[in-house]
């Protein structure tokens, strides 16, 4: 295939589905320059596996599933301890069109206190994904990922009432 068109392609991608590469990397970001570093990696990562992609799946299913395995890589290679992240009025801008509540600061901060997996999952149920979906994109079987996003929710309502 032409590398003009692969290229336009990819961008063209890249383009449609930047507000859910930003949400991947936006939840496991420290501050707005690991945020950057986090979406370049996670660009990087995409381009290199974008020949192999066979449109078998979603390509929302694939971007997530590249999106989290980058953000989860770079914490296993960089980062000894977990981070959290501050939600601040500064990160509004980031989200553009996107109006961030109170209520949505408060569950961006509990959603923080979870480790790097559970994040991934409770990021995809709260994009609506499907039970299949988030098996598919984490690895795990669909009742099993009915199980942890249970008791992802009951730890996250536990939390919010201390």
């Amino acid at each position: 295939m032409n590398p003009q068109v692969v290229e336009q392609e990819f961008n063209a991608m890249v383009q449609d589905y930047r507000h859910v590469i930003w949400k991947v990397c936006y939840i496991y970001a420290k501050d707005p320059e690991h945020l950057n570093d986090l979406y370049q990696e996670t660009l990087v990562n995409l381009w290199k596996a974008f020949p192999r992609f066979r449109r078998e799946s979603k390509t929302s299913t694939w971007i997530y599933k590249i999106a989290l395995n980058s953000c989860i890589t770079y914490f296993r290679r960089y980062a000894r301890s977990p981070h959290t992240i501050p939600i601040t009025r500064e990160w509004d801008c980031i989200l553009e069109d996107e109006q961030l509540t109170e209520q949505l600061h408060e569950i961006y901060r509990l959603i923080n206190r979870l480790n790097p997996f559970e994040k991934a999952l409770i990021l995809l149920w709260l994009e609506e994904r499907s039970y299949g979906e988030i098996a598919e994109i984490t690895g795990l079987t669909v009742s099993n990922v009915a199980t942890k996003l249970s008791r992802i929710k009951e730890k996250l309502k536990k939390m919010s009432e201390q």
